[in-house]
């Protein structure tokens, strides 16, 4: 029979100690992130295209498809 041990330690992290790329992976797998790899890229675009006054509708229902699987 074996026998499972735990033992609980402390660690001093900061959140500036990992770079957004290993945070939205870390997001990513325990799945709380929304949609696909494409997703920071769509947003952005969005972002982009509204700060212009630019049409950004068809990017917006990408995001959507991504983020929820549904067509508008």
């Amino acid at each position: 029979m074996s026998k499972t041990v735990y033992k609980e330690v402390e660690i001093d992290v900061e959140l500036t100690d990992f770079d957004d790329d290993d945070l939205l992976d870390e997001i990513e797998s325990r799945g709380l992130g929304i949609g696909t790899a494409n997703t920071r890229e769509l947003l952005e675009t969005i972002w982009l295209k509204r700060r212009q006054g630019q049409v950004f509708d068809t990017e917006l229902d990408q995001l959507i498809y991504a983020a929820l699987g549904k067509v508008v």
